[in-house]
């Protein structure tokens, strides 16, 4: 509501009427004066001291402006001669407090996390001496402002200036402060963006009004004179500018206008538009789905074009200058282009002969009058997720504790609280701090987390721990926080740090407010001299604490404000280092709370027992040693004891750790050790879980591991360096990394899971540059004594050594041939060794070779991808040297100091770091100190690229993909990773996450992540090249861990279990030595040869023919790389034969990486000898080469996912099955949109159909089901085992979960096993003949075909298709054969080949008649083949789109005879073998049965009659039409019954003996919209599609069907007349609401319509009867309340108080005459709207009586739940927004119960008699329907989040259930209670409630 005020813009000043200075205030020499040049009165403000000379607004600081706008617009001019200062806070959506200050005072910019100062130069005048003395190569003018400055309108983009420097949020604008010396004439703040000198008819027809830009409006105008140009007199200054370099260090005008040697200072150009993030661009659902496809791909990668012909043109317009003629344009330097179209672009090339650059300018034909008025960024964003850390500790290893429910270990690591799942070690972080964390805490129920840093400016962060959302933020008042303890409850937190004097001081915050409004407040604070190492908060009073440290122990109390502490008496043992404190956990109820022990443990081994009630030690207990020495005596201060460092209690057990790294665990009396594990260090942290089952512990050297107490197992979850990563290294082949560290160690790493495998210790040198073999297991490190060294790893050898070094090693790294091996040092040397040989012999030392510095390291040294070249910083710090590999010759030398950026600077710029680019780009990037990038050319040393400031304090590290489109660069402790060509607008993401300096940083081989290193390791996943955020629960894709080789050339994405079953990459060893291969001897080229000829090809590029499985690895990515390649996509050619799948080239010596090969396609010799003889061929086959099958299969048989927006909720409450308070009774509907998602075996009995993403298993006898749950998205299709034991359901990805093919055990009804591998649909499954193999298909956008081995569950083979697939059936009678149909009339025929040492798939595509594809006068290229079935006798039938059935030879792959069975596409064919029948079915809606007697012996008749009419000899026997086009079919083995389902949701029963059809299940067609029980055991929904359907409760089938026409029946009631039993059973009337505004009144009994009446003017969305029967009560879209008579039909009573809102519930109390409400009323009923508005009235409908007696309106945020503003007013706004529902609380007449859209999700309780919310029960997810029991005792909700959940009415408890596939709309009760119906778009569930 905030923001609609402020719309267009507000007038600061006169808001706040600055003249009265009642609401501002101002400071020092402030006047108000006349201007002479704006011809008004200003505000002068002057000073000496701009500090104390202001203007306020508004009039103290601790107020708030609270001003939305995005831009704020200052108009003023700086005094001359003087500085100003201006002074502007705002605050960000997490609020935080920014101040944001400019002034011509400051000389460069300066940031802190809450302060940006921005320097602001002053423009000098048009014509001023300034102006004229001013050098020309440095108009930027730091210090006061000139005498000639102007007034200047400043344009400031809050949102985009928190988002660059801050990556933060803007929210509001909190307070201004104007220091002198200035003259200000007023503020505005604006969400639209104002542009000088322009009209509004300019802007209107330049198409800016519908971006945001338009005229500057009449309050900020200045005054122009006659014949004068607004930027002739004023300046316009806007920050951020679109065209400045990023990031931005100045606000200036802009360089175009300051350009002194330009006669005329030239505006802006029109409408530049500010700086802005690109929004995600919507896909509408109206569009058809190949257009929504298409903007998707558009979304996630750039395309090319195909080269076409140029278009010539005939002449050329005449040139007028003075014309408008938009094929003309003037460019900037007077240069004339001409364009022929209008819509062409020229490209103007430029040489700059100062700096030798060559610039290409592409000038944009001015028939567009806007120009690129949107940023384009770096895609997808985030590009970079955190996924693990490895580290421990940071400030110490004395933090780690379990979550509540014992699952999750929670530990600092530096900065990054860390939840590891102690199960798979899967992370979670909660990054904000920014200084190392010293102490962690959880509160009793683990809903709140505290972690506090330590340094000077200690913080303490409150997380909610399930969501990691950060509650609060505050400062400690002290600093280096050690210490941290929660309360029990959560509401008070204490924390122990040192204050200004070194002295340790406590406080204690209240919390209690966090979780609502984030508030903290101090409680109490104290000052001590006693030393404090630990603190805890009594278990029992949040009020008490207890601390330990040397030689004391003291109890703390708060009370009244202060904290007070006594010390424990000691007695005797007043000299002890106490290290750690814990509460007793037991209590006895007979014994006051206080009364319990305190337990403390000491260095010395003792362990205290105190009395808190008595502040006294009750016992003192000494643990020593199991091996003592008889001579030792045990004293006190002997130091003979386990010197403890930590311990933990709980009921039964105390856990301690030690120095001498033993974990131990003690009964209560610490009698003897029950339990203990040694480890590598001291053990300085200990938690118990809270089962007592499993204990953690965290060691000093940076270890954690559990130990088991059932098992006695220990599990060491992550091992770390103790000190900083120096860098690391990956191994190409085993996909292990290598690090060195400060900490004197080399340890070698599994990528995937991150555990260490080995480690080495250097204890006398500190390792310092590490570098993998390119093929062997072993790496080269150097060390800081100059050492190089060579480990073999797998035997933890020592291979080589060399002390060719003086001083540290800075540089080393491997040639990517594997020859050699170049070094180099800090004072200047360098060094190769012949690495071919195990004695790695140095064949050069060059010294003084390369620059000196220890800052170079570790990668000096860079080596092109081609080992041709080596590059280095050297010998100066100015030079780059590139120099020949094989030699280290000087090849290039390249002067940095020469390349220096255009403005001065007092330092000279000096190489840092060098980088070879992958081959493709031919570059060398080099990184200076003055944070440029330079990319070079690597042959000739050319600049050809600059990129400035990307870093602000220097670049450490720099790495780039091996696609050569993102580069990565380390600094600032950032990471930022950028588009590599820089093309777009915004090039890079920042990300934040190190606390210290990022040592170095490199893309994995298989550019899936990134590893940077420093103080830890950061594994980030890199989702650059298309692939998806993994999921972080529920169910995992399985991962192989073996290695896999690379292709630098080809990086694509791949599903997680397509990479690690890349079986043409494998690792494992060859049986035998690999065989010389050539290229197949091909029958024809003539394909080749002519795409060679055509004009479309480069005459230079070399031709590649792809087959089968090598395509398993090639995806569209591959061919769009860079700028230059063309877009090809897969093909699986043709041939006449049948030919093994592998790749021929037509130039063998060629590599891959050199050739940009292009897909062909194979002709047989029957097409070429028709080329022959005719010219152009009269039926052309479409060119699949040049086409990219991304737009919707023509073919309906092909499964297209219904459009679902919901997502599975990702946290869940689920209940145990025996604690569950629902049960899924039965599933009512059939998904009518899979394809094959049915199947029924006659012999077995075996029923089994699918429902959204469920399986249902149903016994037809009985009707009873079982549910198969286990998907997430829609089921698309099924396969049983030819011995009905398995049941195969296939589901596409869906959000993070990747697809899914569940193998069900048909018995037990569990699923065995999960497949995941196709990244999209699964449009078809099929099983072999003999079960062991299980064919899966891909959707049009993937069309891959997988080969599965059902013995292991392993792909055996996989390739990929030129065009989608239709359906796939394995010959029964043949082994290992199967064939596919698909698009553009593709047959395809497979054998999968067992005879070499891996298995093959071989392919044949067979000749396609031409009568198939003309047939019904179709173009031929529309013709699909759509389903196939086999019979018997070596026939194989195969459907068309066109209805045209053809029969097929499978013995020489060739059509026989064919004929048109239907009408329409055939989708779904039936045939047994034995079985001289066939059953047609498709769009036609008719199932056909076909006698195929003999069609075998007609092959013969084919070859000797030609001409014989088609489908002689074949008769139809009979025909059968159903409601909808047949998509599953399955009969028994004589054909004469079978179970068909359709695309309307019905399952039939067909039985051709009788010739009847039976319907089994059926379902709406399109979304339900309402359910209503009534008497008689019905109950009734109704849908979007106009039906209304009348069901049985008992049977679960439906009775009746009523249907309206192009109507949406929205809403339904019963007449809630009461069923007596005595009366005789009639069936009640059923009134429904439409979309059109009628409502009808259905006769069950006559099932007929009785009466329509018309009382609303648009849809109605409520409807109910009240308690009587006398009137309807329906509400509209409107608002808009009738009441209509159902026995006269006519309209009683309007009701308008909701007038504006849709009604989104009405609800009528059944019982009457209630007393106790606090009012008497014969009928009580109430409305709710949209608008959260809900009103209750009173009636006597006899009476024609109806009063409100109550109005209750409920608060909401001016915002949707996705952030979207609303405009008030609008009754489309009100869709985004969770419905507004209310209910009649059974139990407790008096209460109205509520839930919408609101502050929070809750659902209130409202009483009528007290007018007030009597309480609230927090929800987890907006409601979109609820429903209370008839008992009372549960309330149920759905939420879009596919969540069912029901709650306990009394205590607010609830449980999820899962199942549905769509947001759930509708949940109901039924009458009795017993039952609990929930709807999902179409899907019924029916839910047996248990409580």
């Amino acid at each position: 509501m905030s923001k609609i005020w402020q719309h267009p813009f507000v007038n600061i000043f006169k808001h706040y009427r600055i003249e009265e200075w009642k609401k501002s205030s101002k400071e020092g020499e402030v006047m108000s004066v006349m201007d002479k040049t704006l011809k008004c009165t200003v505000y002068r403000i002057t000073g000496s001291i701009p500090a104390g000379n202001y203007i306020q607004l508004p009039q103290t600081s601790t107020q708030s402006l609270g001003l939305t706008g995005r831009y704020l617009y200052l108009l003023f001019r700086p005094a001359g001669g003087k500085y100003f200062v201006v002074h502007l806070d705002v605050v960000t959506d997490d609020d935080l407090v920014v101040r944001i200050s400019f002034s011509n005072l400051f000389k460069e910019f300066k940031s802190s996390s809450t302060w940006l100062q921005l320097p602001f130069v002053c423009n000098a005048g048009k014509d001023s001496i300034d102006h004229y003395t001013a050098p020309a190569d440095k108009q930027v003018r730091h210090g006061p402002a000139p005498n000639s400055t102007k007034w200047t309108v400043l344009v400031l983009d809050f949102q985009y200036i928190l988002s660059m420097y801050l990556n933060r949020k803007y929210a509001y604008l909190k307070n201004i402060r104007l220091c002198a010396n200035l003259a200000v004439k007023n503020m505005f703040t604006s969400d639209m963006q104002y542009e000088p000198g322009i009209t509004l008819k300019k802007a209107k027809d330049a198409g800016l009004l519908a971006h945001g830009v338009a005229p500057i409006p009449r309050d900020m105008m200045f005054h122009v004179p006659k014949g004068q140009n607004w930027y002739d007199l004023y300046d316009y200054i806007r920050f951020p500018v679109s065209a400045s370099k990023v990031p931005f260090d100045s606000i200036q005008v802009a360089a175009s206008t300051r350009i002194a040697s330009s006669p005329q200072k030239q505006p802006p150009p029109l409408g530049t538009l500010s700086p802005q993030r690109v929004e995600p661009k919507q896909v509408h659902v109206d569009k058809k789905t190949d257009e929504r496809v298409t903007q998707m791909d558009n979304l996630t990668k750039p395309k090319k074009e195909w080269k076409r012909r140029p278009k010539v043109t005939a002449r050329l317009p005449t040139v007028n200058l003075s014309s408008k003629d938009p094929s003309v344009h003037v460019g900037e330097q007077g240069e004339v282009h001409v364009f022929a179209k209008d819509q062409d672009n020229v490209t103007l090339h430029r040489h700059d002969a100062a700096s030798g650059l060559s610039t290409s300018t592409k000038v944009v034909s001015s028939s567009s009058p806007v120009s690129k008025q949107f940023n384009k960024s770096l895609k997808p964003d985030p590009i970079l997720a955190l996924r693990r850390i490895v580290g421990f500790g940071g400030y110490s290893t004395t933090e780690a504790i379990w979550s509540k429910d014992g699952t999750h270990i929670i530990y600092p690591c530096h900065a990054v609280v860390v939840s590891m799942d102690a199960s798979n070690g899967v992370q979670r972080f909660f990054i904000g701090h920014t200084d190392k964390i010293s102490s962690l805490s959880l509160n009793g129920n683990g809903h709140l987390l505290a972690s506090g840093q330590t340094g000077r400016l200690s913080v303490v962060r409150v997380w909610n721990f399930h969501s990691g959302k950060c509650l609060a933020m505050f400062k400690t008042h002290v600093h280096s926080l050690f210490a941290l303890s929660f309360s029990v409850s959560g509401s008070t937190l204490c924390g122990v740090g040192k204050d200004g004097h070194g002295k340790n001081m406590i406080v204690v915050w209240n919390t209690s407010k966090v979780k609502r409004s984030g508030d903290v407040e101090v409680l109490a604070k104290a000052h001590t001299d006693v030393d404090i190492v630990r603190v805890r908060i009594a278990p029992f009073d949040d009020m008490r604490l207890a601390t330990c440290g040397r030689d004391n122990v003291r109890l703390w109390r708060v009370r009244n404000g202060q904290l007070r502490s006594a010390p424990v008496s000691l007695g005797d043992y007043n000299v002890a280092e106490f290290t750690d404190i814990c509460f007793e956990t037991t209590h006895h109820p007979s014994r006051d709370p206080a009364d319990r022990l305190i337990l403390a443990c000491t260095r010395s081994g003792h362990i205290f027992e105190i009395d808190h009630a008595r502040v006294s030690v009750a016992h003192v207990r000494r643990l020593l040693p199991v091996v003592k020495s008889k001579e030792d005596k045990s004293t006190f201060r002997s130091g003979s004891g386990i010197p403890l460092n930590c311990m933990y209690v709980n009921d039964t057990f105390c856990a301690t750790g030690s120095d001498d790294g033993m974990l131990r665990l003690w009964p209560l009396d610490f009698s003897s050790v029950y339990l203990e594990a040694e480890h590598e260090g001291p053990v300085t942290a200990v938690s118990i879980s809270s089962n007592g089952l499993r204990i953690l512990a965290g060691t000093a050297t940076g270890n954690i591991g559990v130990l088991d107490v059932s098992t006695r197992s220990y599990t060491t979850l992550m091992r770390s360096h103790t000190d900083q990563v120096l860098s690391f290294a990956f191994d190409p082949l085993r996909r292990n990394i290598a690090t060195v560290s400060h900490d004197h160690t080399i340890r070698v790493w599994d990528v995937q899971t991150l555990q260490q495998l080995y480690d080495f210790s250097t204890p006398q040198e500190c390792p310092c540059a590490i570098k993998y073999h390119p093929s062997l297991q072993c790496f080269a490190c150097g060390f800081d004594s100059g050492c190089v060294r060579v480990f073999n790893i797998a035997s933890t050898s020592l291979v080589a050594e060399y002390r060719e070094h003086r001083g540290k090693v800075t540089g080393l790294v491997y040639s990517p041939n594997a020859m050699y091996l170049y070094s180099c040092c800090c004072m200047g040397s360098i060094a190769l060794y012949d690495a071919s040989h195990e004695g790695y012999q140095v064949m050069r030392l060059l010294g003084n070779a390369v620059a000196k510095g220890n800052h170079y390291g570790p990668d000096m040294l860079s080596v092109s991808e081609d080992s041709k070249y080596v590059a280095y910083v050297g010998p100066s710090e100015f030079t780059v040297t590139v120099a020949d590999g094989k030699s280290l010759d000087e090849m290039l030398r390249i002067d940095i100091t020469s390349m220096g950026p255009d403005i001065d600077q007092a330092i000279i710029d000096t190489a840092v770091c060098v980088h070879f680019s992958p081959l493709k780009a031919c570059q060398l990037l080099v990184v200076t100190s003055t944070n440029r990038l330079l990319r070079l050319d690597s042959r000739s040393g050319r600049l050809m690229n600059e990129i400035s400031h990307i870093h602000r304090s220097g670049c450490s590290s720099i790495d780039v993909i091996s696609n050569c489109r993102h580069l990565a660069t380390a600094g600032d402790k950032v990471i930022k990773i950028w588009d590599y060509h820089m093309r777009l607008d915004i090039n890079f993401q920042v990300f934040i996450g190190h606390s210290e300096d990022i040592k170095k940083l490199m893309f994995s081989p298989d550019a899936l992540s990134l590893i940077s290193v420093g103080e830890a390791i950061f594994v980030w996943d890199f989702f650059g090249n298309g692939r998806e955020a993994s999921p972080k629960e529920g169910r995992t894709p399985t991962k192989n861990l073996l290695p896999q080789s690379f292709d630098a050339g080809s990086i694509s994405f791949q599903s997680p279990v397509r990479r690690s079953l890349n079986l043409g990459n494998s690792l494992l060893p060859r049986k035998g030595a690999p065989k010389p291969t050539a290229p197949d001897k091909l029958d024809d080229f003539s394909a080749i040869h002519m795409i060679e000829n055509t004009e479309e090809s480069d005459t230079g590029q070399s031709v590649e023919v792809l087959f089968g499985a090598d395509l398993e690895s090639r995806t569209e990515e591959e061919f769009s790389t860079t700028e230059n390649e063309n877009l090809i996509p897969e093909t699986l050619g043709p041939s006449s034969r049948v030919k093994q799948h592998r790749r021929i080239s037509k130039h063998p010596t060629t590599t891959e990486d050199e050739d940009d090969s292009v897909p062909v396609r194979l002709e047989s010799k029957e097409k070429k000898k028709m080329k022959n003889n005719v010219v152009k061929d009269a039926r052309p086959r479409p060119d699949v080469t040049v086409m990219k099958m991304e737009k919707l299969p023509s073919a309906h048989r092909h499964f297209i996912r219904r459009e679902n927006d919901s997502v599975l909720a990702q946290r869940r409450y689920i209940a145990p099955p025996n604690q569950a308070g629902l049960k899924l009774k039965s599933v009512i509907g059939y998904n009518g949109n899979g394809r094959g998602n049915m199947v029924w075996q006659a012999d077995t009995g075996l029923f089994a159909y699918t429902s959204g993403c469920v399986v249902i298993l149903e016994d037809l006898n009985t009707g009873s089901q079982r549910h198969l749950i286990g998907h997430v998205s829609e089921i698309s299709t099924l396969a049983l085992q030819n011995d009905s034991q398995l049941l195969a359901s296939a589901s596409g990805a869906s959000g993070l979960t990747s697809s899914q093919i569940c193998l069900w055990d048909v018995q037990g009804a569990v699923c065995k096993k999960v497949l995941s591998y196709h990244e999209y649909d699964i449009v078809c499954l099929a099983f072999s003949r003999d079960d062991r193999f299980l064919l899966s298909v891909g959707d049009y956008r993937e069309r891959a075909i997988v080969i599965w081995n059902m013995m292991d569950y392993s792909v055996i083979t996989a390739s990929k298709t030129a065009l989608p697939v239709h359906a796939v059936q394995w010959d029964p009678y043949a082994t290992n054969e199967f064939a596919t149909v698909g698009e553009k009339s593709t047959m395809l025929f497979w054998l999968l080949d067992e005879t070499q040492e891996r298995y093959n798939l071989n392919v044949h595509e067979a000749t396609i008649p031409e009568e198939l594809l003309t047939s019904r006068q179709k173009v031929h290229s529309d013709v699909s083949l759509t389903s196939l079935h086999y019979g018997g006798d070596s026939v194989l039938f195969v459907g068309t789109s066109t209805g045209v059935l053809s029969a097929w030879d499978t013995r020489h792959n060739t059509c026989f005879m064919h004929w048109e069975a239907e009408t329409s596409e055939i989708g779904v064919l039936v045939c047994r073998f034995g079985s001289s029948r066939l059953i047609t079915g498709g769009c036609s809606r008719n199932l056909r049965l076909w006698s195929v007697y003999g069609v075998g012996e007609l092959r013969l008749d084919a070859n000797n009659f030609p001409n014989q009419p088609p489908g002689r000899g074949l008769v139809m026997e009979d025909e059968m039409p159903l409601d909808g086009a047949i998509v599953s079919a399955s009969f028994d083995d004589t054909m004469d019954i079978g179970v068909v389902g359709t695309d309307s949701g019905t399952l039939w029963y067909i039985n051709w003996v009788e010739r009847s059809c039976v319907r089994l299940v059926s379902t709406h067609s399109q979304k339900v919209t309402d359910i209503a029980f009534g008497c008689q055991d019905l109950f009734a929904t109704s849908s979007q599609d106009g039906s209304i359907r009348v069901w049985s409760m008992s049977e679960m089938e439906q009775t009746i069907q009523f249907q309206i026409q192009d109507q949406s029946c929205n809403c339904i009631t019963f007449n809630d007349q009461p069923c007596e039993s005595t009366q005789k059973a009639t069936l009640p009337k059923l009134m429904a609401g439409y979309s059109d505004g009628t409502l009808r009144v259905f006769d069950l009994a006559k099932v007929e319509l009785v009466l329509k009446m018309h009382p609303h003017a648009v849809a109605v969305t409520a409807i109910a009867m009240s308690a009587d029967g006398h009137v309807i009560l329906s509400g509209g879209q409107d608002g808009l309340i009738a009441v209509s008579s159902p026995a006269t039909g006519m309209t009683v009573r309007v009701i308008n108080d909701h007038k504006g809102a849709p009604i989104t519930d009405i609800k009528v109390n059944i019982k009457k005459d209630a007393d106790d409400i606090g009012f008497r009323t014969p009928l009580l009923w109430m409305a709710a709207s949209a608008d959260r508005r809900v009103s209750v009235w009173t009636a006597d409908w006899s009476s024609d009586k109806c009063e409100m007696v109550d109005w209750l309106s409920f608060p909401a945020p001016a915002f949707a739940p996705d952030g979207t503003i609303i405009n008030k007013g609008e009754t489309n706004e009100y869709d985004l927004l969770p419905p507004s529902l209310v209910q009649f609380s059974s139990v407790d007449p008096d209460t109205v119960i509520y839930t919408g859209y609101g502050m929070q999700k809750q659902i209130q309780f409202y009483s009528l008699n007290q007018k007030k919310a009597a309480r609230s029960t927090t929800i987890t997810h907006w409601p979109t329907s609820m429903d209370v029991s008839p008992a009372g005792h549960v309330i149920a909700t759905g939420s879009t989040e596919r969540l069912v959940k029901l709650m306990d009415y009394h205590e607010g408890s609830f449980q999820d259930f899962i199942g549905h596939n769509d947001a759930v709309q509708l949940v109901a009760f039924t009458p009795s209670g017993k039952l609990l119906f929930s709807i999902a778009f179409n899907e019924i569930f029916v839910w047996e409630v248990k409580v």
